[in-house]
């Protein structure tokens, strides 16, 4: 049960804040929502109080986490498969969706390292831009450090 003011992540679109929590009349049923705004865009979500599990709301990690994620990116051995990019691309997306910090650092590393030996496609190049900023922007939160720090430390582990 978050409350007015908790940060939250949602799968795809990054961490937000709930503004407010309001009461609307559907099909003649009320329901009560989570009126959350996105940090980075401004975007507008409501989701069903009732349907948080669903949609994949969560808190953001905790600094303990944070450590797991950078083992996650420093795991370079990862394979660069042939499938086509489209496919690829619909794993990743996929992966991103899940609204799990480690599916998205996972998507990060194999998508930096399979850009390191060859050109990623115009949509894989999108998907690693989100998924750094989704990266960036809940680990800053979770050790309470800016963005271009957090930012610094991954290049770290990728240079």
């Amino acid at each position: 049960m978050f409350k007015v003011g908790d940060l939250a992540v949602y799968p795809a679109h990054g961490v937000g804040i709930i503004e407010k929590i309001e009461t609307q009349e559907i099909s003649g049923c009320q329901q009560d929502f989570y009126v959350m705004r996105i940090l980075d865009n401004d975007m507008i979500i409501m989701i069903p109080t009732n349907n948080v599990d669903n949609v994949g709301l969560r808190e953001i990690i905790g600094q303990s986490d944070v450590s797991k994620l950078y083992s996650i990116l420093k795991q370079k051995d990862t394979s660069t498969d042939n499938r086509t990019w489209n496919r690829r691309y619909r794993e990743h997306m996929d992966k991103i969706k899940t609204g799990s910090v480690f599916d998205v650092a996972e998507v990060y590393r194999d998508l930096f390292v399979l850009g390191s030996d060859k050109d990623l496609s115009f949509g894989e190049k999108k998907i690693l831009e989100t998924a750094r900023a989704l990266l960036v922007k809940e680990i800053s939160l979770a050790k309470n450090v800016n963005e271009d720090q957090v930012q610094k430390d991954i290049d770290r582990i990728f240079s």
